[in-house]
């Protein structure tokens, strides 16, 4: 039983290991030139994850040569060497079709790069050198992959969700985009977010009892790589009640409320201004006939230390720009002034202010609603930006109490603990704000009387600047046949002309409805038709769902056919269980969900899909879900998602079309607790109740009336939708599936590679080691001349093979080599290993030896009958003693007759097994001391004086303090009295005796130890 708990407890054991092995989330802040990886892991909260050079940012740039990969800093210094094969900046290109004025502007600034179009999709792709099409999501799912290859170094475990920060100007378009680049990476997207408002959630979680129940309002202020922002933020303590415990809960909320952008202002701007500039200097010193612009590796070059120079100048006011070997082996040495580079980008400095104004306006706040500006950004750090904005927004104070450069990646990834399902955090709400409005166009339906051609109608779904995530839902109340609708982008006039044109296709979907009619033929018969009723959803990371449409039938119907039609569909429901499809069912019709309104913090959810796809269902076939509700009058916001109608369509007074629904979920509570009041007992008017058969009386006639009162009953068909995108093109499962193999072949290539190098790194150096130690004295003494000669002769062939080989070897050829060159080496290493080693493990067996002689010495006093100690423990420990002295004796003698090139008689293992032994030994004697007790002594008390001298004496030992009134110990007493003489001589006797044997056994050690 004992055995099996234990099993039990380590299979425990291993199992909570293997799951928290696997708890560990990451963030990545994946920026246009550089990314932010943070880990939460069990024992780690929050850090940022070193790279391979241990520094705690990656630039985003991939090198492709020669089938090997290079990320990093090894990517950024081949960026020079071999431009085209270097791809950078690539949130440029992402999810933008190839005649998108971005991809031009892109194509313009790297000349150097090949870009097509892709005839499937339609979107840009990098033709590398060797005709190989990668697509941006391809190229950015490398480096994500590349990014959990350090998380999972650092970690030393296994990492497979990831919360990833994204602009905020991304479309639907760009957010798939970079989903389908973190899946063909292996990783799992808990949420994107925005990561202006990961910065927002890094600031406000070490302030959260700063804020209160008032809403105070920051600016945070970011100029990037590629894009400028501001965003502004209310922070505030909200209220909202668990749906599982109905507890209210306190907890501080952060909401985007206005945001401006400028997404082709940023810190690249800059620094191409700067690289064009020396080139022109470079030019007029015409130090070459070639002109620098046109030499691409020369233009990379001053790329790289234009942004060093800029680098510079943000805490200099000059600085000397300096490139060798820049053309034709010329250098280039120029100094730049940071006047002259503001000069420079004076145009640049002017477009701050829209960007500031912009987030106000979409806020409709003014300066003096915002408590603070915060900085964020690498941008920022020039000194003539911030000036420029404490200009604008009319204040002497900037904010600058966050890591620019981490705050994104550190908000990201509490943001996934929280998502995680192994951590436990405070919570902290997250209300981000649609940039792009939605909108839904469809066709109104012609009645009898309309004339002309068909209208179209558009209703707003998603507002500009409604906070997401949040659920709503449009009802189609004349649609009784199968029709399509679009989901389009809504009024984007705050965009400038240039963003307006990169915006691509303002189509985002066209949805398409079958099976209306027959659901409107099936129903109408007996049910009045309420519209078709489609429920989207905006997630948490800024993506549209369409998840389920149905059309809406309502009837009125007596509680007698309810109960009838309630009993069949219990047999059904019962028959269908037994076959295992009852939950199944009742999940696809939908079932009853609580649905979030607006102003309630809800909690994300992750989803990975642009639509979410209706349920499977076979031609023809339509799921129905009824739900019975009592008619009244009574009305009430119970239901949760926010409804969009068509148009009035029959309504009662004083309501819309799309609050039908909720008056029936309303007019249903209402006559259920009506139902509940009706069978409790009546009252006579003098306040007595009635005789029981009169209630019972009553009570039929009451549930009579009920049964034949007609209940409103509501009916729900699901219609199946289909879905085609019209923005952009997403891949096919089959270029995906392709895609995910050359990434996942790739990665094997780097590791075999990586193992291959390993292979000739440990050749090389044994080779160096080895010859080194052939010259050394210590192999000399432990070797023959004719020895080291064999030896010196394989390390030589053996390099002068490794020089030979080329990239085509496979590694098992470098394993055999450094197999055959340790063999070769073993017996001497092993022969140097027992002459330096040796000295000291005779020492430590002689003091091993030493300590025991004394314990077993020490043994003699308690051996024998109730001692610790048995004659037999006495014995083994003294001829183990004396058997490892023999052995210590011959083998020491035989060592220093053999030669130091033999192979030594005994081993410094050897010398451990025998030290090992006596310790051994030595402790579980020692284990016996400490768990001995020695047996009680049986108390002998006299009846009489006649007993033997011998039990007088045990008597004497084992007295104790009489009683007074016990003669019988009185009398003990007494008799002991008159034999303290004698005690007194035998006392004397045993002392003298004991001295004497001391002597002896002390004479006995000492020789003892001088035999050793």
């Amino acid at each position: 039983m004992s055995l099996c708990l234990t099993q039990l407890r380590l299979l425990f054991f291993v199992f909570f290991i293997a799951k928290a092995a696997g708890l560990a989330v990451i963030s990545i802040d994946f920026g246009n030139e550089f990314m932010k990886t943070a880990i939460v892991k069990p024992g780690v909260p929050m850090e940022i994850v070193l790279n391979k050079e241990s520094h705690r940012k990656t630039p985003t740039i991939v090198t492709l040569k020669d089938g090997e990969r290079l990320f990093g800093d090894a990517a950024l210094n081949a960026g020079i060497r071999f431009p085209k094969n270097t791809y950078r900046y690539l949130l440029d290109v992402l999810g933008k079709h190839f005649d998108n004025p971005l991809v031009e502007r892109y194509q313009k600034k790297f000349p150097f790069y090949n870009l097509v179009k892709d005839e499937e999709t339609g979107m840009a792709l990098f033709q590398h050198e060797d005709g190989v099409l990668y697509s941006p999501e391809e190229l950015i799912a490398m480096i994500l992959q590349k990014a959990k290859e350090y998380s999972e170094t650092f970690a030393e475990q296994p990492i497979g969700e990831a919360v990833i920060t994204v602009p905020p100007f991304f479309n639907q378009a760009e957010r798939r985009a970079m989903l389908r680049a973190a899946e063909l990476a292996g990783l799992k997207v808990l949420q994107l977010i925005n990561d202006n408002a990961a910065v927002a959630l890094n600031y406000g979680v070490f302030r959260r009892k700063v804020f209160n129940e008032t809403a105070t309002n920051y600016m945070f202020f970011d100029i990037g790589a590629s894009y400028t922002s501001a965003t502004i933020v209310a922070y505030q303590i909200v209220k909202a009640k668990s749906p599982v415990s109905s507890v209210v809960d306190e907890f501080p909320q952060l909401t985007i409320k206005g945001v401006g952008i400028d997404r082709t202002l940023g810190g690249m701007e800059f620094q191409l201004r700067l690289r064009d500039l020396l080139a022109r200097h470079f030019n007029a010193q015409k130090k070459t006939k070639n002109d620098v612009t046109k030499d691409a590796r020369a233009m990379q070059k001053l790329f790289k230390e234009a942004g060093r120079v800029k680098q510079v100048l943000s805490a200099n006011v000059d600085h000397f720009a300096q490139v060798e070997n820049l053309l034709d082996d010329e250098d280039f040495r120029f100094k730049v002034t940071r006047e002259e580079l503001e000069d420079l980008c004076r145009d640049l400095l002017s477009r701050i202010g829209k960007v500031v104004q912009d987030a106000l306006t979409s806020s409709e706040m003014s300066m003096d609603e915002i408590s603070e500006v915060i900085l964020m950004g690498g941008g920022t750090r020039m000194p003539k930006i911030q000036e420029t904005l404490k200009a604008v927004i009319g204040r002497e104070d900037l904010g600058k109490g966050i890591n620019t450069d981490e705050a994104a990646a550190l908000g990201a990834v509490y943001q996934a603990a929280h998502l995680g399902k192994g951590f436990k955090v405070k919570k902290f709400a997250i209300r981000d704000a649609v940039l792009y409005p939605v909108e839904v166009e469809f066709e109104r339906v012609k009645s009898t009387d309309d004339s002309g051609d068909v209208s179209k109608t558009k209703r707003v779904l998603f507002g500009r600047m409604q906070s997401y995530p949040q659920k709503k839902a449009m009802t189609f109340n004349k649609h009784i046949a199968d029709f399509s609708f679009e989901v389009n982008y809504g009024d984007l006039s705050f965009l400038n002309e240039f963003d307006l044109k990169a915006f691509g296709n303002t189509t985002l979907n066209v949805v398409t409805l079958t099976g209306v009619d027959d659901a409107y033929v099936k129903n109408s018969g007996d049910s009045d038709f309420k519209g078709v009723k489609a429920h989207f959803r905006m997630d948490d990371s800024g993506l549209i769902h369409l998840d389920k449409v149905e059309s809406i039938f309502e009837k009125m119907v007596t509680k007698e056919a309810e109960a009838e039609e309630s009993t069949l569909s219990k047999i059904g429901s019962t028959i269908s269980n037994l076959f295992g499809g009852g939950k199944k069912e009742e999940e696809m019709d939908g079932g009853v969900e609580e649905e979030q309104k607006d102003d309630i913090p809800t909690e994300p959810k992750a989803d990975n899909s642009s639509y979410a796809r209706d349920d499977s269902k076979s031609d023809g076939e339509q799921k129905q879900k009824v739900e019975t509700t009592d008619s009244g009058p009574e009305n009430t916001d119970d239901d949760k998602e926010e409804e969009i109608g068509e148009e009035p369509s029959e309504k009662k007074p004083g309501t819309t079309a799309g609050d039908e629904e909720s008056q029936t979920d309303a007019g249903k509570a209402s006559e259920e607790s009506k139902d509940d009041k009706t069978g409790e007992n009546a009252e006579t008017k003098d306040g007595k109740p009635e005789s029981s058969s009169a209630d019972d009386q009553d009570k039929t006639k009451e549930q009579k009336k009920e049964d034949k009162k007609p209940k409103l009953t509501t009916i729900r068909a699901d219609i199946r939708a289909e879905q085609l995108a019209k923005d952009l093109t997403d891949p096919s499962k089959e270029k995906l599936m392709l895609s995910k193999k050359l990434i996942d072949d790739l990665k094997k290539r780097d590791e075999e590679k990586a193992l291959l190098e390993k292979a000739k790194n440990e050749i090389e150096t044994f080779v160096f080691e080895a010859q080194d130690k052939l010259e050394q004295e210590n192999y000399k003494l432990c070797s023959t001349e004719e020895e080291r000669t064999a030896i010196g002769e394989k390390l030589a062939a053996a390099s002068d093979w490794l020089n030979e080989q080329d990239d085509s070897t496979p590694r098992k050829e470098y394993e055999s080599r450094i197999k055959d060159l340790k063999s070769a080496t073993n017996d001497l290493y092993g022969r140097v290993y027992e002459m330096l080693e040796r000295p000291a493990a005779i020492e430590a067996l002689n003091s091993m030896l030493n300590h025991t002689a004394y314990f077993l010495f020490g043994m003699k006093n308690f051996t024998g009958e109730d001692q610790p100690f048995a004659q037999a423990d006495y014995e083994a420990l003294q001829k183990l003693v004396i058997d490892t002295v023999e052995w210590n004796r011959t083998v020491n003698e035989e060592q220093k007759k053999a030669s130091l090139a033999e192979n030594p008689k005994f081993t410094v293992e050897d010398v451990a097994m025998k030290i090992a032994a006596l310790d051994r030994d030595v402790k579980y004697l020692i284990s016996k001391v400490k768990s001995f007790r020695p047996k009680p002594k049986a108390k002998v008390v006299f009846a009489n004086k006649t007993e033997s001298t011998n039990n007088e004496t045990k008597a004497a030992d084992d007295k104790t303090t009489p009683k007074e009134d016990d003669p019988l110990d009185q009398d003990l007493f007494e008799d002991n009295d008159h034999d303290d003489g004698q005690t007194a001589e035998t006392s004397s006797s045993n002392s003298t005796s004991t001295e004497s044997s001391t002597k002896k056994n002390q004479k006995a050690s000492h020789d003892h130890d001088d035999e050793l």
